[in-house]
């Protein structure tokens, strides 16, 4: 929407509505962000953990809903490529998706893997997509496209870390204004995209923002961009950025100017957020006093007045967007939705003394600012269709580049010793070239394309050193878990299920096949990451000693010698067979696979799936394993259970939610066979025991609830009552 110069406005708002949060909800940190879709009235929301979500304003409903698999986190908000239609969202900082309202699921639509972490990816109409890196560097979305593992240009400092970004277009010329943070200093970027100018400025923003981080936002007012921000003081100040500087090379120092004083409370450490709704009004959430509830303000800057404020008594997490002339934010843990109408505004109307006549017929010519995108700019841009070509192409061959040294290190791997390809990979390696990320795909399909060739040529310590540059994925070198597979190479699968976001749940569960039934002699000598694994050798005899002497005690809701199903208990007991199977079924109190094996099952766990894709590969694996993965699974769950944190000691245990995802995932796929199977009878007992237990806990602890919550009422009544009292509180 254009900014008009002109006739001052006067804002209002709307009754506000809360759209559906079933398909998503906030987590700690709120949603990632509210994104304009291709149509007026349908948003992006894009949740903060796996989930994207197409609402329609008007309707109040949700039009579609995508997520990424288990294991894999959104790290940007989704946007509209506003001249194809698609949608895109960066999920693990480099994996980039593409997808359309026709999609179902996001695990089968076009992925780019990237070679930088991408920080965010700003769209506007009429213009193709920008790309902001971590470090500071910009690409068109579509030259991106065309070679994903390009090398990335660093243009900021390590220590600075981008807080703040935002798009315009300027008289045809895409701007790109950036602010970064480094040991509590600002520094506003400003990118020409058109011309490659780029401009640092040093932003005074007071010692008072050393501590606490300020809010921005932005707007265009002729060749500057006027950056708003509001402080930690409470008061909002306005810092002009030239669009055009003179001398790119010099870092600039920019004073600031008080706009509004004292909008919100300087004791609000949290919750605060702006954003500008037109030349006149900026809206401010945040309370306006230390005692306040928290509040959506809207204020009239051209006459330093409160225009209307609504109330949050739900609070909220300081998050607020704005589109069109509608406002988003977070209240509470629902994103609710305030429309808000501007009208003609006078000193009268500001301090609500407006009475209510015609809006006069006023003939000032407003200036705008030019919006009008250009066709393309040079960031090495393609057509859309051009586009979508590179994209067919590029899951039928990779235009790699070739860099100095890779031609005779792919001449040697095709020819040399494993020795000798080792001693030279190493000094690539060791090379700071600039096309790293490109070759590094050559090398690894030189490699693999030579081990099928040759099936005695296995060079797994070159791959190793490859996959350990985390410049690999599973998308880049589908064959290399293979031929792991086929070499039986545990060491080397597992560093893969570390390292590869991508992979394929039938890739998975032909790892979980072999972790489950390779021999415990095999794994000795073989050197395997046990970070994971934490050690339970030492507390194996205490356990056992304290199950004997502290039957009775129960550790968050489960006693080992639970009654509740005693019948059920001596049933099973009293089966031919089964005295001498219990003598051997699994204890409780000691893991049931060595600790190798344990790491090995750990990386599975941590491994991304869905759901969908995963359940009929995991009814293909042996009974069993089955058991034995599922009575693993079980002695976390123990383990968790007994920890006050309901966490695993370690370094990068498996946490309880994938623990219980899992054990849901197998008893899913193969509750069944799991059923039919004697040994695992007594496992499924003690699982339903546990769940049961559990829900009795809960449900005391409910009760219990209501009782501390009279006794807090009985507690705020103070009002006669000396330094000293005995009270008598009944409880019923």
């Amino acid at each position: 929407m254009p900014w008009a110069v002109g006739q001052p406005k006067m804002a209002a708002l709307e009754e506000e509505f809360t759209l559906s949060t079933g398909v998503l909800g906030a987590g700690p940190d709120g949603f990632l962000g509210v994104e304009q879709s291709d149509k007026a009235d349908q948003f992006l929301v894009t949740d903060s953990g796996r989930t994207v979500v197409l609402y329609k304003v008007s309707d109040q409903k949700p039009l579609g809903s995508w997520s990424v698999k288990q294991g894999q986190t959104i790290t940007c908000p989704a946007v509209c490529n506003f001249q194809t239609g698609e949608y895109i969202v960066v999920h693990d900082h480099k994996v980039l998706r593409i997808w359309n309202n026709e999609d179902v699921n996001l695990d089968k639509v076009f992925k780019a893997t990237l070679s930088a972490e991408v920080h965010r990816i700003h769209s506007v109409q009429k213009t193709e997509p920008l790309v902001l890196f971590r470090r500071g560097a910009v690409r068109g979305l579509e030259a991106l496209l065309a070679e994903p593992q390009q090398t990335i240009e660093a243009v900021i400092p390590d220590e600075e870390v981008i807080k703040w970004s935002e798009f315009f277009m300027v008289f045809k010329q895409p701007v790109l204004i950036f602010i970064t943070e480094k040991h509590g200093d600002y520094f506003a970027y400003v990118q020409l995209c058109k011309s490659h100018s780029l401009s640092k400025y040093t932003l005074l923003l007071g010692k008072e923002e050393k501590c606490v981080k300020p809010n921005f936002t932005a707007r265009v007012d002729g060749k500057f961009i006027s950056l708003v921000s509001l402080s930690s003081d409470g008061c909002i100040y306005e810092t002009l950025i030239p669009i055009y500087s003179s001398d790119t090379e010099k870092n600039h120092r920019l004073i600031r100017a008080l706009m509004l004083k004292a909008v919100v409370s300087d004791a609000a450490r949290n919750g605060t957020a702006l954003t500008i709704l037109d030349q006149d009004h900026v809206a401010v959430l945040g309370p306006p006093l230390p005692a306040s509830k928290e509040c959506l303000s809207v204020w009239n800057i051209k006459f330093q007045t409160l225009q209307t404020s609504k109330e949050l008594p739900q609070g909220t997490s300081g998050q607020l967007w704005y589109h069109g002339e509608i406002l988003f934010m977070l209240h509470g843990k629902c994103l609710t939705v305030i429309p808000y109408k501007c009208e003609v505004s006078s000193l009268a109307g500001a301090l609500g003394k407006l009475k209510h006549t015609q809006e006069s017929d006023t003939h000032s010519m407003p200036h705008f600012v030019d919006w009008e995108t250009c066709s393309g700019y040079d960031l090495g841009s393609y057509s859309a269709e051009q586009s979508r070509t590179l994209r067919r192409k590029k899951s039928e061959t990779n235009l790699q580049a070739e860099v100095p040294g890779s031609k005779q290190l792919l001449s040697i791997i095709k020819n040399d010793s494993e020795k000798h390809i080792e001693v030279e990979l190493r000094k690539f390696l060791a090379k700071s070239t600039p096309d790293f990320h490109t070759v590094i795909g050559d090398v690894v399909a030189g490699l693999l394309g030579r081990c099928k060739a040759e099936p005695s040529f296995y060079p797994r310590n070159c791959l190793t050193q490859l996959i350990q540059t985390h410049v690999l994925s599973y998308s880049l070198c589908p064959g290399l878990m293979e031929i792991a597979l086929e070499h039986t190479d545990v060491q080397m699968l597992q560093l893969c299920l570390q390292q590869f976001p991508d992979i394929p749940e039938s890739t998975t569960c032909a790892c979980l096949k072999l972790f489950l039934s390779i021999g415990d002699d095999c794994l000795q000598d073989i050197n395997i990451n046990m970070e994971s694994v934490f050690d339970y050798s030492d507390t194996i005899q205490d356990e056992k000693k304290e199950i004997k002497e502290q039957t009775e005690i129960v550790q968050n809701g489960f006693s080992p010698e639970d009654n509740s199903c005693s019948k059920d208990d001596q049933q099973l007991s009293k089966k031919p067979g089964d005295a001498a199977k219990e003598t051997i079924s699994f204890p409780v109190t000691s893991c049931p696979v060595a600790p190798k094996r344990a790491a090995l099952l750990n990386a599975v766990l941590h491994s991304a799936y869905s759901e969908a894709f995963l359940l009929p590969h995991l009814k293909d694996i042996p009974a069993k394993h089955i058991t034995l993965f599922l009575q693993y699974l079980y002695f976390l769950y123990l383990k968790c259970s007994g920890n006050a944190t309901m966490t695993l000691p370690g370094i990068s245990p498996p946490t309880l939610s994938q623990i219980m995802d899992w054990i849901c995932l197998l008893l899913d796929a193969n509750f069944t066979v799991v059923l039919m199977i004697p040994e695992a009878k007594r496992l499924l007992l003690n699982l339903y025991k546990f769940v049961k237990s559990q829900i009795s806990v809960y449900s005391e602890l409910n009760k219990i609830e209501v009782s501390f919550r009279e006794l807090q009422k009985l507690n705020q009544d103070k009002s006669g009552r000396g330094l000293y009292s005995i009270e008598v509180l009944e409880l019923f």
